[in-house]
Order: C-alpha cells, then sequence, then structure tokens
C-alpha cells in the first residue's frame, strides 16, 4: 500500500511510518507552547528527524478541546518562519490546517502533505490537494474543536465513524484527489469519550475495507491518563502501549511526539502483525 505526497511516495505495507508532531502554537496541549518560537520548532524538527521521523507534522493552530479558531495570516505568520528554515531540507513536512488559504500558502513553500481535521470541508484546501498531488488526511471529528467534546454520542461509534470515512473519501474522489495521496484517521479524541477512543481502537480493523492506510494519533491525549490522572509529560507508556495494539491491528502511520520510543515499539508490532498475516495467509493457501 501506497500514499503519494507530491513527488515523494511512502510505502505503508511493511513497516508503519512515524509522524513526528511539532506545534508552533503558544497554547498545545502537550508541550505548554515549548515548541512556539521558530528557533525552538526547528530543534524539535531536527532531534525528530535525527531519531527516525518519515515525516514532520507542523501545526499553528491549536486543536485541543475548547481551541479557539486561528485566522489564515495568524497560522501563516507563525508557520512561515519554520517553513522558510527547512526549505531544501530533506524532511518530509505535513502541516497540520483545516484552513484552504494555509493549504495553499503551504503547499508553495515546499510542504508534501496536508493534514486535514475537517476531510476537506474547505473546497479551497481540497483544491489545491489535488492540483499539486500533495498528500492529505482525512480525519473524523463530530462538531468543531470548541464544541467537540460537549456530550459527544454515537449508536455505534467504529461503524459510525467508518462510514463518514467512507463519505470523505468518496468527496475526495469527486474534488479529483488521488486515491493514492489519501489517508484515513478516526480522529481519536476529537467529539469522543474515552470509551468511544478505546472501543475505536480496539475495532480498528473494520477500518480496513475503506482501502487506504490509516493514521493514528494517540500521543499523550487524555483517555490515556488513567485512574492516576496523569498529566501529558507523564503518558509515555500509555502512549507506546496504544500506537502499538494501533499498528497491531492495521494503523500504518502513528502520529507522535516521542520518536524514537515510538519507533522501538512499533517496530515490534510492525512483526507481530507481520507473524499473523503470514500465518493467515498459510491457513488460507
Amino acid at each position: 500500500m501506497l500514499w503519494r505526497c507530491r513527488e515523494r511516495v511512502f510505502d505503508v505495507g511493511e513497516r508503519t511510518l512515524v509522524m513526528g508532531i511539532v506545534n508552533v502554537t503558544p497554547d498545545s496541549f502537550s508541550d505548554a507552547g515549548r515548541s512556539f518560537d521558530p528557533v525552538s520548532a526547528l530543534d524539535a524538527v531536527e532531534r525528530m528527524v535525527r531519531d527516525g521521523a518519515d515525516l514532520i507534522d507542523l501545526g499553528a493552530e491549536s486543536t485541543r478541546p475548547g481551541a479557539q479558531p486561528v485566522a489564515a495570516d495568524e497560522q501563516i505568520r507563525r508557520l512561515r518562519p519554520v517553513l522558510e528554515a527547512l526549505h531544501g531540507s530533506t524532511a518530509a513536512i505535513s502541516v497540520d490546517t483545516a484552513n484552504g488559504v494555509v493549504a495553499q500558502w503551504a503547499l508553495e513553500a515546499g510542504a508534501c502533505a496536508i493534514n486535514d481535521t475537517s476531510a476537506l470541508a474547505d473546497p479551497t484546501l481540497a483544491r489545491a490537494v489535488a492540483e499539486t498531488g500533495a498528500g492529505v488526511v482525512l480525519m473524523h471529528m463530530r462538531g468543531r474543536p470548541e464544541t467537540m467534546q460537549q456530550h459527544p454520542r454515537y449508536d455505534d461509534v467504529a461503524r459510525e465513524v467508518a462510514e463518514w470515512l467512507a463519505a470523505r473519501l468518496e468527496l475526495a474522489r469527486r474534488a479529483g484527489l488521488a486515491a493514492e495521496c489519501t489517508v484515513v484517521d478516526p480522529g481519536i479524541g476529537f467529539g469522543k469519550t474515552a470509551r468511544h477512543n478505546l472501543e475505536l481502537l480496539a475495532r480498528l480493523e473494520e477500518l480496513e475495507p475503506l482501502g487506504r492506510p490509516v493514521l493514528i494519533g494517540v500521543s499523550r491525549k487524555s483517555f490515556l491518563a488513567g485512574p492516576e490522572d496523569l498529566a501529558p509529560a507523564e503518558r509515555l507508556e500509555a502512549s507506546l502501549a496504544a500506537a502499538a495494539v494501533a499498528v497491531f491491528l492495521g494503523a500504518r502511520i502513528v502520529r507522535v511526539h516521542d520518536v524514537a520510543a515510538t519507533r522501538r515499539a512499533i517496530r515490534v508490532a510492525d512483526s507481530l502483525r507481520a507473524a499473523r498475516r503470514s500465518k493467515e495467509r498459510a491457513q488460507s493457501a
């Protein structure tokens, strides 16, 4: 299975990709805005690349629960010095935005993919991605960040998320996006309770019929806090466990804060998944 991001083509059939998270926002839930200034952001990018990140996901608008929208010009102001400094770098850069103006600017500035938490709600974003052949992540979210955690309800969360993502893939096709440029994300933590998040992870294989790579973002999220009510920086072990289970159940891309540790954990999960698939093929032969 391939994911095409402009000139870059990632083979996600055997090895899960690691996408490192760098938030150039003052209100990031995970690092209290420590990467907000360009120098710190670039240091974080360089560290993650050294640690083996396949892509870096730059975000200039917080999507934590309760976050307010950030205007396009402010997102671009935050992103510009980082993307300009990375010009000519070999790092594969994704930009986390649902704004078509920001997406178009980012692609012109050298990004190879857009991580769209709204899954093409902005038609100008779809056009920008289609015209450039960039990769795009289509994420499920019920509501908006400022309202999404106000009593989220589902009759069957895995089925409903899968059906919604199938509809967004069809929307992408009609907008002219090549199927091989698309990735789906069930949106762990976006308009879902802790129980919903756990059920989605447990039933991740139900997204396989969509036929596209699945990206999972569980790193440091609140449903991993447990009975100890761990702070985001204390959720490493829980994040690694959730990422490894997701990979075993079919995730092909993991979006994470802790690149080196995650790579080591999912290497084992990749091997276990391959062993299980090999046995299944042998039994069906």
